[in-house]
């Protein structure tokens, strides 16, 4: 084959790579055997593809070519052989045995019988050389590098590994120079020819000739155009340069605003909308458009037209040198300086500066607040919590979303262009705008239920002349409002997955929407209902934004991939191909990188724990700052209009405000005038206070009750108010004994922020409930489980402040992660994590956490979140984890179907299955001094088992108190040992007990009871047995005494919830203790926060004993409690 023949066929697979002909590109490499795509030889290997990898393989080389061929092939089926023998597939081992390693007996006979030998032992892994063969997937990674290898130095494959270097779509540039040349040389040159096929070679018809011109209204060529009535946007078409764009072309809809339409264009409702310009034709077959690409000329066939923009013969697609690029770019002129912090107080998710009133921020957080800052004084202005304004406006999915789960947090806040309003969106429903005034006071102005599902971004436009404000959501739509009396002008479908970001803009009097997916696709859009424009896709495919420069010339767009690859780019909108790609990105970002431009000049991202600048004219990093320190891996950031101010979020829910010297002069301006006005409006609201007018920081609801006011989703029912005596008459020997000691004793009541010490930890993942918490046993590190399935791990630095290094109410962690950026998630195939029954245990050195969420229990390396092994596949789900206290390898599982599992994971094997629960298993305690496992169901029942030989020793129905259930209630019943391993704390909803374990027989009893009227969410020993930390669905915490049970102190939900936030609807759904810290205990929140609490170091106890004669006696923390802790030690 010729040189030029080769060349064709990459061009031809470039063509069919960029189309997406996936199968077809690797056909075409493996017959022409031109290019060895390692890539996909590797995705092969990796999924187990054996027949698939070795056809591929024959393309370039046979078994007998050389002797790296021959050992490529060999390593290939020797791993099949392996996998069958580990699957005890027997059959197929002896198959592979005599098909296809035969052919190897010639060459080496003694390494043939060895191979044959496997099939006699039970596990191949008893053979010496095989005995550190891990897992399937370990093993085929280990094969994959030395395949590597033997590849690159086989002279086979030289010069075949290497795709050369080609400009984007190059065979469709060069047949757009055919058609060039084949124009040129028409008798009778016509503009804008109608080109429909390449199986002719083009010639124009004559005017007068029997083919009519197209009409102006076919939808296929658009409306021709005045000669001269509207700027140029798009000159690059391989024809006349004095035609201006076509409007079928996006160049041509943005700018071809005297173009008459196709169809006329009747909006319901909105007769007094200018009407749109002429929009373009669909795209049949969007490409995606590659990193680096120029622009591309030459649309496919199945398009139905051709793109018919105007270029000179001659010209190039070189890149557009912009008016200013060749101004110098100093990096001086960014604000990198740290002037400000600011503690926000819990995670914030969005941020924006005030247009007009350039030190003014706007923040919303993860748990429904926003926030309005005057940055030069550090003044809060004011703050907001989520309430629902007006019940009647919300539809019945809305309300059932929030009685399910009370978690609504801020996706986005904007200014509206004046400053006049802001927008907020909330990621259930609803859509907020508030007017703004002086002073910071906000006034709410409308409530929308906007969207079904998350409201993903707003953002205001002026399409009629009238303020509207554009939303997106989770239920794949884009809606204009009229910001004025909140009714919808316009809903635009189209989107085939969930819309999550939108961009509109304006090109002279044209104004359109660009809108994402988290599919990837990017559209474009028209106020009108004629569908969308353009339907191209973002590099990454996954959640992209996209913004302007501040003139409104230039086109960018930051995305993250589901692998966490992040995607920086500039886009040639009048050809929707990108025009730069950015570079400089850490290879995986946990989260989705955010960005922002100034000055027409700039980029910044939040990566790495940095914030990254780029001029735009240049890909690669220009600057970087950390802001000294404190950032999370991928802050959010926001610049003021004028961009001499950064504010960037920090992993301790704090705002650090960054400045150029600018900035600072602007800052130092506005200081005094702020901290006077601030002062005016501190004296305006204790004056309010006195005179019983309303604070200007309460926000009142126009009509309807608050949603806040809703009980949580899946709590308990409240008590009915029968008094507790009469609940314990029951039981007198308990009762009376608790009740006389504790008729003078007066309870500690905690009710604000100053009287103990707790800390909210950062978090910059989505806020979703807490599942699971627990310390590890170093007790450096908390380690929660949320309902979505993820887990966040939060380590304390060793430092001036923090000697020990260990957990602390005053020093705030970090929200780890490895240098990879995986997140520990677990697996969620064919099951809905929120209803799923999540489960968790530590091992004893914490290297390792075995979790799992209702799909297979997944064994996770705390060091690099990366799945070790997954096993145990549902049905049925995994409820309730505990490690034997003698042997890591023997974990007892608790399951969905009642039963209790004994596996041993070495083996991987259920050495046995008990069963006497008739529902889920809800807990599971290990006793080293009885040597019993005790198990504790939704049935109310608690079992006693014989670790020997795995038989039932004794069951009790725990008794529910008189007015609180019938006596045959059930619900989940947790369990957990004393250090002595004797006594059993029980904790259901209606109570908490002490039982001996060794008779099952209980000794102590406590129900609820004023001030604690709220049943029980979550309970659990301290380390030392001394105390029992007890939430309650109020969201108050009771701290008992450990031997008699009366409650010590009561911690008010107002203590450790931010100021605003306070509601029925945050409680505590899972306690953690420290595991040698026993006054520290950690909640996790039904908001999804987690919340570490001390008491002051004054006090050094949470109130005071009974009793001096109460018989406590003071311990320290052993192993064999902190043991007793690993499994779910927080899940009470």
């Amino acid at each position: 084959m010729s040189s030029l023949s080769r060349e064709l066929v990459f061009l031809i697979l470039q063509f069919l790579d960029e189309e997406k002909f996936k199968e077809t590109v690797h056909k075409l490499e493996q017959e022409s055997g031109f290019y060895f795509n390692m890539k996909y030889f590797e995705e092969q290997v990796q999924s187990g593809e054996w027949d698939e990898v070795e056809r591929y393989l024959s393309g370039f080389t046979k078994v007998d070519d050389n002797r790296y061929s021959m050992k490529i092939f060999f390593e290939i089926r020797k791993q099949k052989y392996l996998e069958a023998l580990d699957k005890q597939d027997r059959a197929r081992a002896v198959e592979i045995l005599v098909k296809d390693l035969k052919v190897f007996s010639s060459f080496n006979e003694e390494l043939y019988k060895e191979i044959t030998q496997l099939l006699t032992l039970d596990n191949f892994r008893e053979n010496e050389q095989l005995s550190k063969y891990g897992d399937t997937k370990s093993a085929r990674n280990i094969m994959l590098l030395e395949l590597k290898k033997l590849i690159e130095a086989n002279p086979l494959f030289r010069e075949k590994l290497t795709f050369p270097t080609l400009k984007a779509s190059r065979l469709r540039t060069l047949i757009n120079q055919s058609l060039n040349w084949q124009h040129q040389l028409c008798k009778n040159p016509r503009p804008n020819p109608d080109i429909k096929t390449l199986f002719v070679d083009h010639t124009c018809q004559p005017p007068n000739g029997t083919r009519a011109a197209p009409p102006p209204n076919n939808p296929l060529v658009g409306g021709l155009p005045k000669g001269g009535a509207f700027p140029s946007l798009g000159t690059h078409s391989p024809f006349q340069p004095a035609a201006p764009p076509s409007a079928t072309s996006l160049a041509g809809w943005m700018a071809n605003s005297n173009t008459p339409a196709p169809h006329p264009a009747v909006a319901p409702g909105s007769a007094t909308l200018a009407g749109p310009p002429n929009p373009g034709p669909l795209l049949k077959r969007p490409r995606t458009p590659p990193i680096n690409a120029t622009a591309m000329d030459y649309q496919s066939a199945d398009s139905e037209h051709l793109l018919k923009r105007s270029r000179p013969v001659m010209q190039t697609v070189d890149e557009v040198n912009y008016a200013g690029s060749s101004l110098p770019q100093s990096s001086d002129d960014l604000p990198k300086m740290l002037a400000r912090t600011l503690n926000q107080g819990s995670c914030v998710m969005s941020m924006d500066f005030h247009p007009v009133q350039q030190t003014i921020l706007l923040v919303g957080t993860n748990v429904g607040e926003i926030g309005i800052w005057e940055v030069g004084s550090k003044e809060r202005l004011t703050q907001r919590a989520f309430k629902v304004w007006d019940i009647s406006v919300c539809s019945m999915p809305m309300q059932a979303a929030l009685v399910k789960d009370p978690v609504v947090a801020v996706n986005r806040t904007m200014w509206s262009p004046d400053g006049t309003l802001l927008g907020v969106a909330f990621s259930k429903h609803i859509v907020h705008l508030y007017s703004y005034h002086l002073g910071g006071d906000l006034r709410p102005h409308r409530e929308i239920d906007a969207h079904i599902g998350s409201v993903n971004d707003i953002a205001f436009s002026h399409p009629n002349k009238q303020l509207s404000i554009i939303t997106c959501g989770d239920d794949k739509t884009i809606k204009v409002w009229d910001a004025s009396t909140g009714h919808k002008q316009y809903t635009f479908e189209g989107h085939d997955a969930a819309v999550y970001s939108v961009c509109p803009h304006h090109k002279e009097n044209i104004q359109f929407i660009f809108s994402t997916a988290v599919d990837g696709k990017i559209k474009a859009w028209l106020y009108d209902h004629l569908g969308s424009r353009v339907d191209y896709d973002a590099p990454g495919h996954w959640c992209t934004t996209m913004a302007y420069s501040a003139d409104g010339t230039r086109l960018f767009s930051c995305g993250t991939s589901k692998e966490g690859e992040s995607f920086l780019v500039e886009w040639n909108e009048s050809e929707g191909a990108i025009k730069r790609a950015y570079s400089g990105f850490r290879k995986r970002s946990s989260n989705v990188v955010q960005f922002d431009t100034t000055k027409n000049r700039f980029l910044a991202a939040g990566d790495e724990f940095l914030i990254k600048f780029w001029d735009m004219d240049n890909a690669s990093v220009l600057t970087s700052t950390d802001a000294e320190g404190g950032l999370p891996a991928s802050p959010r950031l926001r610049f003021n209009k004028e961009g001499s101010l950064l504010a960037v979020t920090t992993n301790d829910n704090g705002i650090k405000i960054l400045c150029n010297s600018d900035g600072l002069r602007l800052l130092r301006t506005f200081e005094s005038r702020a901290f006077e006005g601030g002062k005016l409006f501190i004296d305006a609201s204790v004056t309010s206070k006195t005179t019983g007018v309303t604070q200007p920081v309460a926000v009142s609801a126009p009509s309807g009750p608050i949603v806040g006011a809703l009980p949580p989703a899946g709590s308990i029912a409240a008590t009915n108010g029968v008094d507790s005596n009469q609940a314990l008459e029951a039981k007198p020997r308990v009762v009376d004994e608790t009740n006389e000691r504790g008729k003078n004793w007066k309870l500690t009541e905690i009710n604000d922020h100053g009287q103990c010490r707790t800390i909210r930890l950062p978090d910059t993942l989505p806020a979703s409930k807490v599942s699971r918490l627990i310390y590890t046993n170093s007790g450096v590190a908390i380690l929660a489980l949320a309902s979505n399935a993820v887990h966040k791990l939060w380590k304390w630095q060793r430092n001036e402040r923090n000697m020990s290094g260990k957990a602390s109410a005053s020093i705030a962690p970090q929200l780890w992660q490895p240098s990879s950026g995986i997140l520990m998630t677990n697996d969620i195939s064919e099951t809905n994590p929120e209803e799923a029954v999540p489960c968790i245990a530590l091992s004893k050195n914490d290297s390792y956490v075995m979790s799992a969420s209702g799909g297979k229990i997944s064994l996770f390396n705390m060091m690099t979140f990366k799945v070790m092994t997954t096993f145990m596949p549902p049905p049925p789900a995994a409820t309730f984890l505990a490690f034997h206290p003698q042997d890591n390898n023997i974990i007892a599982i608790g399951m969905e179907d009642s039963t209790i599992q004994i596996y041993n994971v070495q083996v991987d094997e259920v050495k046995s299955k008990l069963k006497g629960h008739s529902k889920k298993i809800s807990g599971l305690a290990f006793s080293n001094a009885l040597n019993v496992l005790v198990s504790s169901g939704a049935d109310s029942q608690v079992i006693v088992w014989s670790i020997d030989g795995w038989e039932k020793r004794r069951t009790k129905a725990i008794q529910i108190p008189a007015g609180r259930g019938s006596p045959s209630a059930t619900g989940d019943t947790k369990v957990q040992f004393h250090n002595d391993h004797i006594r059993l704390l029980v904790v259901h909803e209606t109570q908490l007990a002490i039982y001996d374990a060794s008779k099952l027989e209980r000794v102590r009893q406590w129900v609820p009871r004023d001030p604690f009227t709220s049943t029980l969410s979550a309970a659990t020993y301290s380390c030392d047995s001394q105390l029992v930390y007890a939430g309650f669905s109020d969201g108050s915490v009771g701290v008992m005494d450990g031997e008699s049970l009366l409650p010590r102190c009561r911690v008010a939900p107002s203590a450790y919830i931010s100021q605003g936030i306070g509601s029925a609807n945050i409680y505590p759904l899972v306690i953690a203790v420290h595991p040698s810290e026993s006054l520290q205990f950690a909640l996790g929140l039904s908001d999804g926060s987690v919340q570490v609490l001390e008491p002051l170091e004054t006090e050094g106890k949470w109130g005071t004993g009974p009793s001096s004669d109460n018989g406590a006696v003071v311990s320290t923390p052993s192993s064999s409690a902190v043991g007793n802790q690993n499994s779910e030690q927080a899940a009470r």
